[in-house]
């Protein structure tokens, strides 16, 4: 049966369809016209030429990047930053806030626990104790000085804590008087039921990593040890002519620091929107399971 809509229902129909098109260009044509810019002629980018189309194609701004073995390399530093880094954060995410969601009752103290983390949100060491830290340690050099000061993120904790929170209390006391332990209540209800939560963290926690910069150029003290968003920055702020050879040299004087910052953001988006697709079921899950909630 062919349900007809009213004129007011056709015309919200096209009005809401109209705004999602326009909002969707919104945030895909400022990509198209950076990934436009990074295949553009020097000139063309620098004189405004280019619209969602590239000028004078050319692939120098990539050539550049990847023939250097020290951006491979710094490639290679940051996918296994981000695959240690999110797998470690995410196992003391866990566990630090399934304790913390029971009530003070079944763990005294958590108040005051909660707070000390929810502190630190808005009060810090410091990066010059942070530093001294690393340093004493010996972590410096390392890829565990990209990982480890990074590992307990408050922020994080509160949120899956309270997602805890809102899992019925009776199934849980249900699988207690079956005989289930904690760690058996984790793994079998509180983690299946929370997989929109963790893997909203999960993307959040692998963007993070995947572009921060900062803790690579004050650890590490060789570039070759670089992640990749440290490494880019330094061909940007301050290129080091003297270990470029000709063909580097000529490949520099086809591009601008316009066109080849737009192949830094293509190169460091690309990998970030291949993972979406794989947890887009879980956001559409979490969508779902807040309607039934009501």
């Amino acid at each position: 049966m062919k349900i007809r809509l009213s004129t007011g229902e056709k015309t919200f129909a096209i009005v809401n369809y109209t705004f999602l098109t326009l909002l969707a260009l919104l945030c895909i044509l400022p990509f198209l016209h950076m990934l436009a810019i990074s295949f553009s002629s020097s000139a063309a980018a620098t004189a405004g030429r280019v619209g969602l189309w590239p000028v004078d194609f050319t692939t120098a701004s990539y050539q550049y990047a990847i023939q250097k073995r020290e951006f491979i390399a710094a490639f290679l530093v940051t996918i296994r930053r981000t695959l240690l880094g999110v797998t470690i954060d995410l196992a003391v995410l866990i566990l630090t806030a399934y304790p913390l969601s029971k009530s003070n009752r079944e763990l005294p103290g958590r108040t005051a626990i909660s707070w000390i983390f929810v502190i630190t949100m808005f009060v810090s060491g410091g990066l010059i104790p942070t530093y001294l830290v690393v340093s004493g340690t010996h972590l410096k050099n390392t890829i565990w000085a990209l990982i480890i000061p990074g590992v307990v993120k408050a922020y994080y904790i509160t949120i899956l804590l309270n997602f805890f929170r809102q899992i019925p209390k009776e199934l849980e006391e249900s699988a207690v008087m079956d005989g289930a332990s904690q760690i058996r209540v984790l793994l079998s209800i509180y983690l299946p039921l929370s997989l929109p939560a963790l893997a909203t963290l999960t993307i959040f926690d692998t963007v993070g990593h995947w572009n921060e910069w900062f803790s690579g150029m004050i650890y590490m003290s060789s570039q070759i040890k670089y992640p990749l968003q440290t490494f880019l920055r330094g061909i940007i702020v301050a290129p080091n002519y003297d270990l470029m050879d000709r063909t580097q040299m000529e490949l520099m004087a086809k591009i601008s620091s316009k066109t080849f910052q737009a192949a830094q953001i293509i190169i460091a988006t690309v990998p970030i929107l291949a993972v979406y697709p794989f947890m887009q079921k879980y956001f559409i899950s979490g969508m779902m399971l807040g309607s039934l909630k009501g």
